[in-house]
């Protein structure tokens, strides 16, 4: 037993000596989207603060397509020594395996380290849209079903599931018209052949400010800073319990070190609470978020269920 005690606490001084050592050369960070992306502007941003906190380059290295399957996977298969991070996001973790098979099990072949980033959505439609509020505008829907067409930027994409999910709970029918991409998704709503749809803040915001788009209400249960003067849309549209949001976070593969990881996520949340990197998030549409491990992991289990349980009730496949 002493001797059983004894390796135990050899390996667990080993493990933090290994942690305090660590980083010692360069750290990559794989973005499973191209330059320029949400994902891949927020996790450089990170990646940033982490190489003046830690002394060593953290380098973003982009891996995009199959809608973030082949970066995801790159990680889910690299060395668990800490040298190989993930920047983390909604599509290709929370979303995709509910609607396909991918080469990896999201809750298994990776190790969450921290979020770094909520992206709010917003309910929007033409100016001209005959509804004032929010509730008149779920009114004006639940009384014409199937007169109205709501866009996104393509079957099984965020904006799908976040506008299926708010028809559901606020009890309308309506017609789902996809999109190769946001920008048409959102072009047929400025030039009104759409009727409505739920997206980002980094695709609408600027329209809404100008007044090419009438925005009804946020996706969150709580006001983003980002379009402050707009409400939630679980108050506005009196649907109580919608509170969605799109994440970007870090993760590992997995058997990394747990001293490694919570190192890790140590120095994200420290930077998340700086003011600077606050306000570059909302220049990006979104809200800057950190969280332990552990409580990453679990947030992912419950986004897993909550995206299947969206996909089961509308019967979303992808041909």
């Amino acid at each position: 037993m002493k001797r059983a005690a004894l390796l135990v606490t050899a390996l667990l001084f080993a493990g933090a000596a290994y942690a305090q050592q660590y980083p010692n050369r360069t750290v990559r960070v794989i973005v499973p989207w191209p330059p320029g992306q949400a994902t891949d502007l927020s996790a450089r941003l990170v990646a940033q603060k982490l190489q003046e906190a830690l002394g060593q380059p953290f380098v973003a290295d982009n891996r995009p397509g199959a809608g973030g399957a082949i970066g995801t996977e790159a990680v889910a298969k690299a060395a668990p020594d800490g040298y190989t991070l993930l920047a983390a996001s909604s599509g290709p973790i929370s979303i995709m395996p509910n609607l396909q098979k991918t080469p990896y099990d999201p809750l298994k072949d990776l190790a969450p380290v921290s979020l770094i980033a909520r992206g709010v959505f917003v309910l929007v439609t033409h100016p001209s849209f005959p509804a004032a509020n929010a509730k008149e505008f779920v009114a004006l829907v639940r009384a014409n079903p199937d007169k109205y067409t709501f866009s996104s930027s393509g079957t099984g994409a965020t904006a799908h599931l976040f506008t299926e999910l708010f028809n559901s709970m606020a009890q309308l029918k309506a017609r789902h018209v996809p999109y190769k991409g946001t920008v048409p998704a959102i072009t047929d709503i400025l030039n009104g052949q759409i009727a409505y749809t739920i997206e980002t803040i980094a695709a609408t915001g600027a329209h809404v400010r100008a007044g090419r788009l009438k925005a009804y209400g946020v996706s969150t249960a709580r006001r983003t800073a980002a379009l402050p003067d707009l409400p939630p849309l679980a108050e506005a549209a009196d649907v109580p319990g919608y509170d969605v949001a799109a994440w970007i976070g870090y993760a590992a593969p997995p058997g990394t070190p747990r001293e490694i990881v919570a190192r890790l996520s140590a120095e994200i949340q420290k930077a998340m609470l700086s003011e600077d990197l606050k306000e570059r998030f909302l220049q990006l549409g979104l809200d800057a978020a950190s969280t332990t491990p552990e409580e990453m992991a679990a947030f992912m289990r419950a986004e897993q269920e909550r995206y299947a349980t969206i996909v089961r009730n509308a019967n979303i496949k992808i041909e």
